[in-house]
């Protein structure tokens, strides 16, 4: 990896950087004086090189403005954990992209997102309510009450009675699976 860097730099050190920003204007480069063309070889590598093997990884490159008081916390934050700016941006990064992995919610269903319990098991509820797409379900399935009822009972529009009862429909497997978990708690604590 080092030769092939080395490589490209020696490559680099015979381009014409001002024919080079004149043929690709997309290059952003910040001004230099003549007696830069160390630093000047070294931006112009880092731009054209925006993938790099680190450790059997691609590692992209890329360009970052921040507002100064974010960098600057971001800094001291880094900085007390004892890493790199360009580590602790890379795994605030990589915690963020985690979390949106776990998103579960279905976007056929908009009105109902899932929130984690206490035990840190996933329950679809309705968005904005907290009410549980099973406590709909019981109530339509077990107590027979129409939509119009759940709606009137739990101070809910009867749009969003309809769309928790379609969830239960599509994900009827899950939503069972979760009501035996429950009961099956409850039945052990008697």
């Amino acid at each position: 990896m080092r030769s092939a860097v080395c490589a490209i730099r020696g490559l680099l050190s015979s381009v014409n950087i001002p024919c080079l920003l004149r043929e690709n204007p997309e290059l952003i480069l910040p001004p230099f004086g003549h007696a830069d063309l160390d630093r000047r070889q070294n931006i112009v590598y880092d731009v054209l090189c925006d993938t790099l093997m680190t450790e059997g990884v691609a590692m992209a490159r890329y360009p970052l403005n921040l507002p100064v008081q974010l960098k600057e916390e971001a800094e001291r934050w880094a900085a007390s954990q004892g890493v790199s700016l360009n580590q602790f941006i890379m795994w605030s990064v990589a915690e963020k992209v985690g979390a949106l992995r776990q998103d579960l919610n279905d976007p056929d269903f908009p009105q109902i997102k899932y929130r984690r319990g206490a035990a840190g098991v996933p329950t679809p509820v309705l968005r904005g309510t907290g009410i549980r797409v099973q406590t709909i379900v019981v109530a339509a399935r077990k107590w027979e009450l129409t939509a119009e009822q759940i709606s009137a009972e739990y101070d809910l529009t009867q749009s969003q009675v309809e769309e928790a009862l379609a969830f239960y429909e599509s994900h009827r497997a899950e939503v069972d699976a979760g009501m035996e978990a429950e009961q099956r708690l409850e039945a052990a604590r008697v």
